[in-house]
């Protein structure tokens, strides 16, 4: 019946009806999106390049650079080493900055096929949107063709500040055209994964999980060739890297790219058609006809809801750290290789490890912090959509059903911390062969704990006084990351850096830590958890 439906609709419309005006109206809801992802990435681009050409004025600074691509944990964090044996300005940018941009930009395609395709459908928008003279194909052409432009404005705003920063012009605009065509692939990969699940928050995890995939298959590929070897080649983020990029410049690997999304494309279509408006090709399972006793106490429904995405982030960071704590053993091959090298970084080569560990960990625990912003954004989706004040009118406290779920979140965030740090320990004992670092690194992760709980009381404080603002709680997390990314390359002064609750804590294990400013941030986190219980208990909630 629903195919012979969809037969008289195309027959009635046309399967592209409509697609035009859809377009002008995603074009419209993402314009603020477009334009921040564009300014973020066009500033951060031309700011990195012009701190690079001062920071390494000459060949012989640069070159001094260039020797530390020869640490696998550097080559899985940057890109393949082109140009070393001449590292000049352009490639120091390409080999050091492009993963960033081509990572930031799939992120960005990703969120936006999602939010006009499965999260459309989840909402019951894309049903309505059916019933107007509106053709079949129409509403995921348009999203399709709205993420392109979008991409291509942020790859236009890409070339245009390597240009301004100085370098050349070929070079930069295949750079800009890498990252819209690595942002696409993406985008496809969304458009697929949208197919499969009928929840939008399952469809972006999916998406990202590839993503992931794609990150480190590309990095292992690297370190195993510092050029990319055959393993390289499997991933997409790697084809617009392989156009060496101000070294010896060549446009072919982007085919790669372009026959990918094709593919993509005639995939997601052929799902497309497999199933029913606003359901998953994978059927969801019937729940159990009695609650568990669990789930009857207080904090059991906010755990049900978030435990997949508090397993899914704490497994993903866990991984990821004991992958890169396995790379400890490179520093020290490194200082034998390159004795000079300590010299250069400063401090002494015994320390080399604990500073090693302590970078990797920095970007685990910001991505813990995203979890819990993530939590907090949830609970506000589901106050949205009713479910929440189902909850409250069953005569359950308001206050205590919000205060139950901030506790759960912020008991996951600690033990997330937990198993990262240990699971980073793990990786570095088994590559250095002590067995202390298990313990070190735990303990590292947990002093992180209060500045993950203020970026969290921040989400909370904003959900129980301006909801509609809740989102604003990802300002800390992305200014975390580019402090963490950025913070050095750029020079960034200490007030700058001070701005980032990160910021206060010591880079453990390698500086020692003070109970000071971790008791201050404790203190500001209480005061924000408490002004968002009361005024959550004192504001109406969505029923």
């Amino acid at each position: 019946m629903t195919a012979a439906l969809q037969r008289d609709t195309v027959a009635d419309t046309g399967a592209f009806t409509g697609a035009g005006r859809l377009l002008r109206l995603y074009l419209r809801l993402d314009r603020v999106r477009i334009a921040v992802w564009t300014l973020a990435l066009t500033f951060t681009v031309w700011s990195t390049v012009v701190s690079l050409d001062s920071v390494y004025p000459d060949a012989t600074a640069r070159q001094a650079r260039a020797a530390l691509l020869d640490n696998p944990a550097v080559v899985l964090m940057t890109g393949p080493a082109y140009g070393v044996d001449d590292y000049t300005l352009g490639a120091m940018t390409a080999n050091e900055l492009s993963l960033t941009v081509f990572v930031a930009v799939a992120i960005m395609s990703i969120l936006l096929v999602v939010r006009h395709t499965r999260a459309q459908e989840e909402a019951g928008r894309l049903e309505l949107l059916r019933a107007l003279p509106v053709g079949p194909f129409a509403p995921p052409a348009a999203a399709l063709v709205s993420v392109a432009v979008a991409d291509l404005v942020v790859g236009a705003g890409i070339a245009a500040a390597l240009v301004a920063a100085g370098l050349e012009a070929a070079g930069s605009v295949a750079f800009g055209v890498g990252a819209a065509l690595t942002g696409l692939v993406f985008g496809a990969v969304a458009a697929v994964t949208a197919q499969i699940s009928e929840h939008s928050r399952a469809a972006t995890g999916t998406a990202l999980a590839v993503l992931a995939l794609a990150f480190l298959i590309r990095g292992f590929g690297d370190i195993i060739d510092a050029t990319g070897s055959w393993l390289s080649w499997l991933s997409p983020i790697a084809w617009a890297q392989q156009t060496r990029l101000y070294v010896d410049l060549r446009w072919w690997p982007l085919l790669l790219s372009v026959a990918a999304i094709v593919a993509q494309l005639v995939i997601a279509v052929a799902l497309s058609r497999r199933r029913d408006l606003g359901a998953g090709l994978r059927a969801p399972k019937p729940g159990p006809d009695r609650a568990s006793a669990a789930l009857l106490s207080p904090p059991g429904p906010v755990w049900r809801l978030l435990r997949g995405s508090f397993l899914g982030w704490t497994v993903a960071l866990a991984l990821l750290g004991l992958a890169m704590g396995t790379l400890a053993n490179s520093v020290q091959d490194m200082v034998s290789d390159v004795p000079d090298i300590v010299d250069w970084l400063g401090g002494d080569a015994d320390s080399l490890t604990a500073s090693f560990g302590a970078t990797i960990l920095l970007f685990l625990v910001v991505g813990v912090a995203a979890f819990a912003v993530s939590a907090v954004v949830r609970l506000h989706v589901d106050e949205v959509d009713g479910r929440l004040g189902l909850v409250i009118v069953t005569g359950t406290p308001r206050v205590s059903t919000f205060g139950w779920a901030v506790l759960v979140i912020a008991v996951q965030s600690v033990v997330a911390l937990t198993i990262i740090g240990a699971a980073t320990g793990l990786g570095m004992a088994a590559a250095i062969g002590e067995p202390g670092w298990i313990g070190k690194m735990c303990g590292a992760a947990l002093a992180y704990a209060p500045a993950v709980l203020l970026t969290f009381a921040i989400a909370v404080a904003l959900l129980g006084i301006v909801p509609r603002a809740v989102n604003l709680a990802w300002i800390p997390v992305v200014y975390a990351v580019f402090v963490a990314w950025f913070g050095d390359l750029l020079n960034l002064p200490a007030w700058a850096r001070d701005l980032s609750p990160f910021g206060h804590v010591p880079l453990v294990p390698y500086e020692q830590v003070t109970a000071t400013p971790l008791v201050v941030l404790g203190a500001v986190t209480v005061v924000l958890l408490v002004a968002g219980a009361v005024g959550f208990g004192r504001r109406d909630v969505t029923v």
